[in-house]
């Protein structure tokens, strides 16, 4: 499967008005940045390290590893569509160092410049796209009846 489009996908000024509004932080192996139904007040774009989507399963002990992000990745998407609740959860696999962005503040710069919200939506809406894809194929892999020729 290909790669969700990362930060450089996003046309340079509006990248850099983006980034502008971000600030540094670094999380340790095994720290939750979130779990599923958390307000979703951030976002983050991972500079170095991978960080682990996940979802919880009825009568699991852990969350089943959706994806694994990477360089220039955007974690997060619930922030940007009501209710802002975290869809899945996503946890720190190495050390990672992200660019973290206030959700409130680039929401309301998206209203104040549209052209700047077009750019962001658009590359948020094919990250999203990319997610909907890997959930499903992930999907498939836990729950599809092996070698059944099932297409579902």
């Amino acid at each position: 499967m290909t790669r969700a489009p990362r930060i450089n996908a996003l046309p340079a000024p509006h990248r850099e008005r983006l980034m502008a509004l971000s600030r540094e932080v670094a999380f340790e192996p095994g720290h939750r940045l979130f779990d599923e139904r958390q307000s979703a007040d951030q976002f983050w774009i991972i500079r170095t390290g991978a960080v682990n989507l996940d979802s919880r399963l009825p009568g699991s002990p852990r969350p089943a590893v959706i994806e694994m992000l990477g360089h220039g990745e955007l974690v997060g998407l619930s922030w940007m569509f009501p209710p802002y609740e975290w869809e899945l959860g996503a946890e720190a696999m190495s050390l990672v160092r992200a660019h973290e962005f206030d959700a409130a503040a680039v929401r309301a710069l998206c209203e104040a410049e549209t052209a700047f919200g077009y750019a962001l939506t658009q590359w948020v809406g094919q990250v999203l796209s990319h997610r909907l894809q890997a959930t499903r194929v992930r999907l498939l892999d836990m729950y599809a009846p092996h070698g059944s020729g099932v297409v579902l």
